[in-house]
């Protein structure tokens, strides 16, 4: 699913007015209406008081809208315009005029010197002061109105993002800003809803199609796309019945010292579960019982070092390394990481200890193959690209350190983000119960195993990505949060592949298979 910038969003609206020839009235007809459905649905006539505070703006004419068709349909609405500048938009003045002529409940006007309404905790809150337009904080007597929003505890709906949220930088103050319980989005999410800073303040979402021209949500490019499942289907290649485990690639894993012997471990069980047709481990010398007790199906080499890399050599041809988990820092394993990459033109997947050593050394950036995929934890960002003073710096500086350096970069986080240079893929798996010890040297070798069977290396980071908290998703269905480990990580990600095909349950499946029977 595709995620529009502001500048595409208003594009798509002007264009969408003008190929069905509907004024923008009509298009903010729409979706007011889209809203109101939305709520009638779920409260059936109940006389719960709704109050609907309405910007001065095209946000604000959307909740006019919502108010209005509650009014005429018999709710208990109380609608507020809050009045924090003299300049109204056309759309608003017309729906304006509308909801006096149609109800005796004329909106209340809320100046910087008015009181404060009344909202129980049982009522309900719908928010429609500022749109995606807003660009300066709330003025000091809006940030109040928010704050008592949030201090009544009222259910509060958000109509297409929380007011005081911006759509392309983070909020200066979170007192200026409202937090929604739910908030409907027109026709896409909104970036701001996966972003660690800002996604708190959306709860949770849905969006809601308003109509917009399909032939510009098909041929528009964005910068962020969002990853589910209908996104990643088209990634999957099926296996060749007469294949063998040599067409679907050798992986090696190279990491591990004395302690951290596990974290290579389960980067080499991971790629053979993905798929990879064969693993080897590189690890120090006392890794090799370790391996080869834990994980019969690996083939395992050792460095010359009894407890660290120390001396990168193999006489095997790999069809991908994954490097870094577990393999500490150490002076002599840095000066074998060096050695390595001047010499090394196989893809490459680096993690952990590989990436500390590398932001210590900004030379051996310029030794990573091209298309190289980095899975960095954020304080290894940090020592990467440096710091930065929000989420939207954090992503302007890793698509710029991703095309400087050619790297696909693979951001780890609630929800985690692919980049490759100007194109960002906001993943849609995973759960808390992923903030345990091991699920990133997981990642690593599931992105491994992907290349290994011909995957490049951008679709192997989206895809193993999505794969990786899908099997965590399935995971604790049986486990719950707390329980899980990377282990079970790694043993559902089979589960994950087949949830690829699965078919959804419930009514619409029966309806479908009774009309087929027909």
């Amino acid at each position: 699913m595709k995620i529009f910038s502001k500048a595409q969003i208003y594009e798509g609206d002007q264009l969408t007015a003008k190929k069905q020839n509907i004024s923008s009235t009509e298009l903010m007809e729409r979706a007011g209406t889209q809203i109101f459905n939305w709520l009638h649905v779920r409260m059936q006539g109940a006389q719960v008081p709704i109050h609907v505070f309405c910007g001065i703006g095209n946000n604000g004419g959307d909740g006019l809208v919502v108010a209005r068709h509650l009014n005429t349909h018999g709710y208990n609405v109380h609608t507020y315009v809050v009045n924090y500048s003299d300049k109204r938009s056309k759309d608003f003045l017309v729906n304006y005029d509308r909801i006096k002529d149609t109800t005796k409940k004329w909106p209340h006007m809320l100046n910087a010197d008015s009181d404060l309404p009344d909202i129980g905790k049982d009522d309900i809150i719908v928010d429609a002061v500022f749109g995606i337009g807003l660009n300066r904080p709330a003025d000091t007597w809006v940030k109040n109105l928010f704050q008592h929003f949030k201090k009544s505890e009222a259910f509060t709906l958000a109509i297409d993002m929380p007011s005081g949220v911006y759509t392309d930088k983070t909020p200066e103050q979170e007192e200026g800003v409202v937090w929604a319980n739910y908030t409907l989005s027109f026709q896409a999410p909104k970036l701001v809803f996966f972003l660690p800073e800002t996604a708190k303040f959306s709860g949770q979402w849905e969006v809601l199609d308003i109509g917009i021209d399909r032939d510009y949500l098909m041929a528009t490019e964005t910068e962020v796309e969002l990853i589910g499942k209908n996104e990643v289907l088209p990634l999957y290649q099926p296996r060749e019945k007469f294949s063998h485990k040599g067409t679907y690639g050798h992986s090696l894993i190279i990491g591990g010292s004395y302690g951290k012997i596990g974290a290579a471990l389960l980067s080499s069980k991971s790629a053979l579960a993905i798929g990879a047709g064969l693993v080897t481990a590189y690890v120090p010398k006392c890794g090799y019982q370790i391996i080869q007790t834990a994980f019969p199906e690996a083939m395992v080499l050792t460095d010359t070092a009894e407890n660290e890399i120390s001396n990168i050599q193999f006489d095997i041809e790999p069809t991908v390394i994954g490097l870094g988990t577990g393999m500490g820092t150490s002076e002599v394993t840095a000066h074998a990481l060096e050695g390595f990459l001047k010499s090394n033109k196989i893809p490459l997947v680096a993690d952990a200890d590989g990436l500390n050593i590398i932001s210590k050394n900004a030379p051996f950036l310029k030794l990573l193959p091209s298309k190289t995929v980095i899975t960095p934890h954020p304080k290894e960002l940090e020592r990467l690209i440096g710091k930065w003073k929000d989420d939207f710096d954090k992503l302007k500086k890793a698509k710029a350190f991703s095309s400087k350096h050619d790297l696909v970069i693979v951001l780890k986080g609630a929800n985690t983000i692919t980049v490759y240079k100007d194109k960002c893929y906001v993943n849609t798996t995973g759960n808390p119960g992923m903030a345990t010890a091991g699920s990133g040297d997981v990642l690593t070798g599931v992105i491994t195993g992907l290349i290994s069977q011909g995957y490049k290396p951008l679709s192997a980071a989206i895809f193993g990505v999505y794969l990786h908290g899908k099997s965590a998703d399935l995971a604790i269905e049986d486990l719950g949060y707390q329980s899980l480990t990377a282990s079970h990580i790694i043993k559902s990600l089979g589960t994950a592949y087949l949830d690829l095909f699965a078919q959804p349950e419930g009514p619409q499946v029966e309806e479908a298979e009774a009309e087929g029977k027909k």
